[in-house]
């Protein structure tokens, strides 16, 4: 007797997703956004500085470091410059038998007592806009988050403004690229000199230095370090101090225009 086929099993039919064609969105370059995180309205200044910056009768920081005034609130640093940008400084080591030695953010120390052992944090923080300004700050407490606290707010109080242009014999483009002359700077044992160079060389200098050129606006630097360099707050308080002779030092107007030199914040055209 003949078997009935099977009956065949029909597909069923997938309806296909409407797929829409959405035009692309231009997207806005990061430099030309800057953002700030900072509520005016909500800030009490203490200060008479403070007060005339909320009122809006000073509106440039160089209104304030060209005279040599200093402030005491970092709030007028994130008004001023809300552009600006932090990093920790790698000041401190690790301990332990298998992690021991590797650089930290936090330097760690300790106090002996009748109750025990009781440590302290410390750390360095850098602050800047990548256009002509930068501070460091530093921090100590019982605990990480106060000390990185600490060093944030004095950093943001202790804001400098560097010269920047193009000092190499090598390059001679006169663009703000690199440091105009030569400067030097000590600390204890430590002692490192900055040097112009040329386009293309990059930050030759130690990696946490590295931090402070790259945040003040500065890429292309050759650097000569004496002393003492594994100690690193020395090495930083040394870099600084070269970065400050950058504008205190006297160029007379026809070598500063060929050079290149460009003070603070560097206008960008559309």
């Amino acid at each position: 007797m003949a078997s009935k086929p099977k009956p065949v099993a029909r597909k069923k039919k997938v309806e296909e997703p409407v797929v829409e064609l959405v035009e692309p969105i231009e997207e806005v370059p990061e430099e030309a956004i800057i953002k700030s995180s900072f509520d005016v309205a909500s800030w009490n200044p203490k200060t008479e500085l403070g007060r005339r910056i909320k009122s809006g009768e000073i509106k440039r920081i160089d209104d304030i470091l060209d005279k040599g005034m200093a402030f005491l609130e970092p709030e007028i640093a994130d008004i001023l410059l809300p552009d600006v940008e932090m990093d920790l400084l790698l000041i401190g080591q690790s301990k332990g038998k298998f992690g021991g030695g590797q650089r930290r953010v936090f330097k760690q120390t300790q106090k002996k007592t009748m109750e025990g052992n009781k440590p302290k944090f410390a750390t360095i923080a850098v602050v800047g806009n990548k256009d002509g300004y930068v501070g460091i700050g530093y921090g100590k407490s019982k605990e990480t988050v106060p000390a990185r606290e600490k060093a944030l707010r004095n950093a943001k109080i202790s804001i400098i403004k560097i010269r920047r242009g193009c000092g190499s014999w090598e390059c001679g483009c006169r663009e703000a690229h690199s440091i105009p002359f030569k400067v030097s700077g000590k600390c204890g044992s430590v002692q490192i000199e900055l040097i112009p160079a040329p386009k293309g060389t990059g930050l030759k200098v130690e990696k946490e230095c590295q931090k402070i050129l790259r945040l003040a606006g500065i890429r292309d630097v050759w650097s000569k370090t004496l002393g003492k360099a594994g100690t690193k707050i020395n090495l930083i308080s040394a870099c600084m101090e070269a970065l400050q002779q950058l504008t205190s030092t006297k160029v007379p107007k026809d070598v500063s225009a060929s050079l290149g030199i460009t003070e603070g914040r560097v206008r960008r055209v559309a």
